[in-house]
Order: structure tokens, then C-alpha cells, then sequence
């Protein structure tokens, strides 16, 4: 019988690209996006089935999911990778922007997971796939805050799930990524700004520019990410975190090899 895969956010970049390699693995393939109507590529493969969903809508996930399940029959693997970011200075930021933050990568991922748990509960097993950053464990980029909130949550999110999870055969991983071409991350940023409020300007403008040379260097295979994510839901790993991308694990290994504080003062001390 095949398998099943359940991915949030393939209308474009990592989501759509996951779609398409798992299909062409012979996965059925249950891709999720907020405008179906619009798409036209994944629509050519048989055994993709698209669902309307935005993961911040609560009744939109529990409708998609069970309509996925009665395609299907069965889900094995869950992929959370819808998200998005916002940057800027915390005290210029809109309340609703703050919102929208966390609403969309850490409640969507809550959303998704607690739609699917009767089912996996059911079945007896499964396997959830959370997009992460390695902005999530650790911090390399200032006017960042709420994006690496929302990233430090769904990893302890992840990590707290599986005390709970695993007796039941349901697994949890996190893929670290960095950034990949082909990915329109930058393009979307919110930005948090205020006419009037000029202190943070310099920094903000450093890290604007730093974005966007970093989206024309030279950026990470995207395909890098979409083998460790069928690694993963295919038993080939069974890492629980994933790290990807040399900047990723630099970052790390620096953040290991030092106190906090030098760690914080140094990445500071590269946009002064």
C-alpha cells in the first residue's frame, strides 16, 4: 500500500518542491496551500490531491484534514512547513503583525498536530515533520526577535511533544534549515518600521542589506532539505534534529564552544 504524506505550504519554494519529490517516489501526496485555485503545476501529477488551508484557521485545518484522510485513507507522515517572518525592531511592530507571528509558525504547526492526533492515535503510529530554522536554536541576525521567537517555541514545542508522543508510536523531528534557493523568504518579510522612530534605523538597514546579498549569493541546494525530510519520513534517519547548512552549524558549534555572553557579543559586534 502507499504511503501518505501531508505537507502545509506548497503553493511555492521548499513546499512545493517536497510536494513534487514525493510524488515522484510514488508517496500520495496531500498538499496543502491557502489559494488551490491558483496552482496549475502540482494539478498535472495523479497522485497529488490539493487542499485549501491556511493553518491558522482552525476550522480550515480540522476540514482539510479530514478530507485528506477519507482520499486517502491513511496518513503516515505530517510535513509542517508553512511559515513566514517578520523583522524589525520589537517596539515598532504592530500588534497585529505580533499576532500573525506566532499565529502562523507556532499555533499553525498546533493546529495541524492536534487535527491529526485522533487519526494517529487510530492507526497506532505516525510521524510528524516540523520545518524549523536554525534561527531556532540559536540567534545570528538582530531585528529578528519575533521571527526567532516563533522559532525557539517550535523547537521546545517539538521537544515537549515527544515525552507524550512516543509511547504511542508517533514520532517528532525538526529539519534546521538555512537559507536555499529558490525560496522567496526574503521577498515576504514584514517589515516592523515607524516613520518617526529613527534609533533602530542603522541596524535595521544592515540587516535589510545583509538579506538581501545573502538571497544574490551563493545560497543552499534546496534539494539538500528535501532529502533530509524524506530521509526522515522514509526511516533512512532518525535524527530528531536535523541541522542544515554550513552557516547553521557554525553558528552552533560557536554557540557550544562559549558563554552566552561572548556568544551574544560577538554576533553583535558584526553589525556594529
Amino acid at each position: 500500500m502507499k504511503k501518505t504524506v501531508f505537507i502545509t505550504g506548497t503553493s511555492s519554494g521548499l513546499g512545493k518542491l517536497t510536494a513534487k519529490y514525493f510524488a515522484s517516489q510514488g508517496w500520495n501526496v496531500a498538499a496543502t496551500m491557502r489559494t488551490p485555485e491558483k496552482e496549475t503545476e502540482l494539478t498535472q501529477y495523479e497522485n497529488i490531491k490539493i487542499f485549501k488551508l491556511d493553518v491558522t484557521d482552525i476550522a480550515q485545518v480540522n476540514t482539510a484534514v479530514a478530507a485528506a484522510v477519507a482520499a486517502f485513507g491513511k496518513i503516515d507522515v505530517v510535513v509542517n512547513n508553512a511559515g513566514a517572518g517578520t523583522y524589525g525592531a520589537l517596539e515598532l511592530a504592530k500588534e497585529e503583525t505580533i499576532d500573525w507571528q506566532f499565529a502562523t509558525n507556532v499555533r499553525g504547526p498546533i493546529n495541524v498536530i492536534r487535527a491529526f492526533l485522533p487519526h494517529f492515535r487510530a492507526q497506532k503510529g505516525g510521524k510528524f515533520i516540523n520545518i524549523s530554522s536554525f534561527m531556532g536554536v540559536t540567534t545570528a541576525v538582530p531585528v529578528g526577535s519575533l521571527y526567532n521567537m516563533s522559532k525557539f517555541a517550535l523547537e521546545g514545542l517539538t521537544e515537549g511533544l515527544y515525552y507524550e508522543l512516543e509511547p504511542l508510536n508517533i514520532s517528532l523531528h525538526l529539519i534546521e534549515q538555512g537559507g536555499s534557493s529558490g525560496n522567496s523568504f526574503v521577498d515576504k518579510v514584514i517589515w516592523n518600521e515607524h516613520p518617526e522612530i529613527t534609533d533602530y534605523e542603522a541596524i535595521t538597514t544592515r540587516v535589510r542589506q545583509m538579506m538581501q546579498e545573502a538571497k544574490n549569493g551563493p545560497l543552499d541546494d534546496p534539494q539538500t532539505i528535501v532529502d533530509a525530510i524524506y530521509a526522515l519520513a522514509t526511516g533512512a534517519s532518525k535524527q530528531f534534529r536535523t541541522v542544515l547548512s554550513a552557516m547553521g552549524n557554525q553558528l552552533m558549534e560557536m554557540r557550544r564552544s562559549m558563554p552566552i555572553e561572548n556568544y551574544l557579543d560577538t554576533v553583535a559586534g558584526w553589525y556594529k
